[in-house]
C-alpha cells in the first residue's frame, strides 16, 4: 500500500475535539502550505445532542474553514475507546499510512475519559508505529517514527510547555467552532450540556489567556512529549 507523508497529523476522540484544541494553530498552518490531516476515533454516536450525520456534515465544514483538504474517521466505538492491541494497531496503522512529521492527541487529564483514553492510545501508537516488528506481519505500511508527538488542551488544563501565535486566525477558529452548532447551541428540544453554555466563549477566553501569557493577543498551549531542542530559533518560532 501506498504511503503519503504529511507534516501533521491531529487526532482527536470526537469531531470538535481538535477545533477545541488547535483550530488556529492548523489554519496557521495550513496557511504556510503545511499539509495537515485531520483524524477522529468515534464518529461521537452517544453525543446528547446532534446526530452522527449531522456531525460528519459538520466536521466537514470546519475542516473546510480551516483549509484542511482530508479528515478521517476510524469508527471505534464512542465511550469504549479501552487500552486494547486491536485499537493500537488501527492508529499505528494510520500513522504508517501518512508518516506525519509531527503528531497531536488531547490532553491526557481532561473531564472526559474518552480524551484521556484517546491520548493514551495514541501515544502508545505512536511508539509502536516505529517499531519495525510491531505488527509486522499484519501491517500494510513500512514502519515510521514521527518527530515528536503534542498534546492540546480541550477542557483539562495545565500550564503548557509551549504556544502558538494564533492572533491572525483566532476568527477561523471561531467560525471552525460554530460549525459545530448541534454541540454548542442548544435547540428547543435538546438537552444541557457543558458544551451548551457559553463554552466557546471559555475556549477563546482560554486563548486569550494564553496570549497574554506569551505577548501576543491570541495562542494555544501545548504539552511536549518530551523536551524541546532549541538550536537557532532561540529568537524565532521554535514550531
Amino acid at each position: 500500500m501506498e504511503q503519503q507523508k504529511i507534516d501533521v497529523l491531529a487526532i482527536g476522540a470526537h469531531a470538535d475535539d481538535i477545533e477545541i484544541g488547535m483550530a488556529g494553530t492548523i489554519a496557521k498552518w495550513v496557511d504556510a502550505g503545511k499539509r495537515i490531516v485531520i483524524c477522529e476515533l468515534t464518529e461521537a454516536e452517544l453525543s446528547s445532542n446532534g446526530s452522527v450525520p449531522q456531525r460528519k456534515e459538520e466536521a466537514a465544514t470546519a475542516a473546510a474553514l480551516l483549509g484542511v483538504s482530508e479528515r478521517i474517521n476510524l469508527k471505534l466505538p464512542d465511550r469504549g475507546l479501552f487500552m486494547t492491541d486491536e485499537y493500537i494497531c488501527i492508529i499505528t496503522e494510520v500513522i504508517r499510512k501518512y508518516q506525519p512529521e509531527l503528531i497531536f492527541a488531547p490532553y491526557h487529564e481532561d473531564r472526559h475519559p474518552d480524551h484521556g483514553n484517546c491520548a493514551k492510545l495514541v501515544r502508545e501508537a505512536y511508539f509502536s508505529a516505529g517499531i519495525k516488528k510491531y505488527n509486522y506481519e499484519a501491517s500494510l505500511y513500512q514502519p515510521h517514527k514521527a518527530r515528536n508527538l503534542f498534546q492540546y488542551f480541550i477542557n483539562g488544563y495545565s500550564i503548557p510547555d509551549f504556544f502558538i501565535d494564533i492572533s491572525n486566525f483566532i476568527e477561523q477558529k471561531k467560525s471552525a467552532l460554530a460549525a459545530y452548532q448541534s454541540q454548542f447551541v442548544k435547540e428547543a428540544d435538546g438537552v444541557t450540556t457543558p458544551l451548551t453554555e457559553g463554552y466557546i466563549d471559555s475556549v477563546i477566553a482560554r486563548e486569550r489567556l494564553f496570549g497574554k501569557e506569551s505577548g501576543v493577543r491570541f495562542a494555544e498551549g501545548f504539552k511536549a512529549n518530551t523536551p524541546i531542542l532549541v538550536n537557532n530559533n532561540l529568537f524565532g518560532e521554535n514550531i
